[in-house]
């Protein structure tokens, strides 16, 4: 399969090497509306590949069957929908989004041209958090009550999550992995949603509580870029809890306890590379096999999580 990249930061990078390790693929372009970018991308990252650097999308497109989307946030709908016009399948970096008509939109395009349409969250397609997924539904922690999730890293003050006002911050940029297994376990029937902020310059917030309220459980999660806290995940039931400790969103390792602290259950997965060949592997999977659709890849979920990023950003610039 022949995928071009939009986009040449440092996620596109890291794309690369990733995409390579998937296997079944082939790099073949690469788009920035500056071409210098464009092309210095593909001379540094793609050394050694037969891969085309443009600031033209329709010479783009007709190098492709397939886009990764690594731009800035705002600007993924825009190539979304332009990628979904020209017929190709299309992997967007998280946030996907950041409003649920927005979502709604393009999920409904791409249903309307039988087009693979998948968020890219790396987490959610690797061995061990599947794993998770798996043990929380078991019943071997009874029934579900709470989760807890955090992830938070020290940028620095220079990058673009605090100097674009508009889009920057810390939860558009962590909080699709916070909110991932909230939305798996819990799906999108919350009753409540409210934001507690820490704010840094330029009216950016470097640390964020989220508290979600179902009917009878509850969510809390916790993301910062300036502000520092332990990146564990903890799934309460009435038997027991799993615990995955920090970095939880590369799930290696699983316990599971319980009232009898001699008794814990273990299990242990690989994490290869940066993590981003298991979205790879399932978006050549799912364009193999369109007619199999799941929650995350007919797009439920990542509708949910655009919404919440919505008010997120509906709620800062109303502050």
């Amino acid at each position: 399969m022949k995928i071009g990249i939009i986009g040449t930061g440092r996620i596109a990078g890291r794309f690369v090497p990733e995409a390579l390790a998937a296997g079944n693929i082939e790099i073949t372009a690469v788009y920035n509306p500056h071409v210098g970018s464009a092309e210095r991308f593909a001379g540094e990252r793609c050394k050694g590949l037969q891969v085309s650097a443009t600031m033209d999308l329709e010479e783009f497109m007709d190098a492709v069957d397939a886009v990764y989307i690594a731009a800035p946030h705002e600007t993924h709908y825009g190539y979304i929908m332009e990628c979904l016009v020209h017929e190709k399948h299309v992997l967007c970096e998280k946030p996907m989004v950041l409003s649920r008509l927005q979502a709604e939109e393009c999920f409904g395009a791409a249903a309307e041209k039988d087009l693979v349409l998948m968020e890219g969250i790396k987490t959610a397609y690797c061995p061990g958090y599947r794993k998770l997924l798996e043990i929380a539904g078991s019943g071997i922690i009874g029934d579900i009550r709470y989760i807890e999730s955090c992830f938070t890293k020290l940028e620095d003050k220079g990058k673009r999550e605090f100097t674009d006002t508009a889009y920057g911050g810390s939860f558009t940029e962590l909080g699709s992995y916070v909110l991932l297994p909230i939305l798996d376990l819990f799906g999108g029937d919350y009753e409540t949603v409210r934001f507690s902020e820490i704010w840094g310059a330029n009216d950016l917030d470097i640390f964020v509580k989220t508290d979600v309220a179902y009917r009878n459980y509850f969510a809390s999660t916790l993301c910062g870029l300036g502000v520092k806290a332990e990146g564990r995940m903890m799934v309460s039931g009435t038997k027991g809890y799993i615990l995955v400790r920090a970095p939880w969103w590369k799930t290696s390792h699983i316990e599971v306890h319980f009232e009898d602290p001699r008794r814990m259950v273990t299990y242990d997965f690989p994490f290869e590379g940066d993590g981003l060949r298991y979205e790879i592997r399932e978006f050549t999977d799912w364009i193999k096999r369109k007619d199999d659709r799941t929650f995350a890849a007919s797009g439920d979920r990542s509708i949910i999580m655009a919404g919440l990023m919505e008010r997120f950003l509906r709620d800062r610039r109303s502050r």
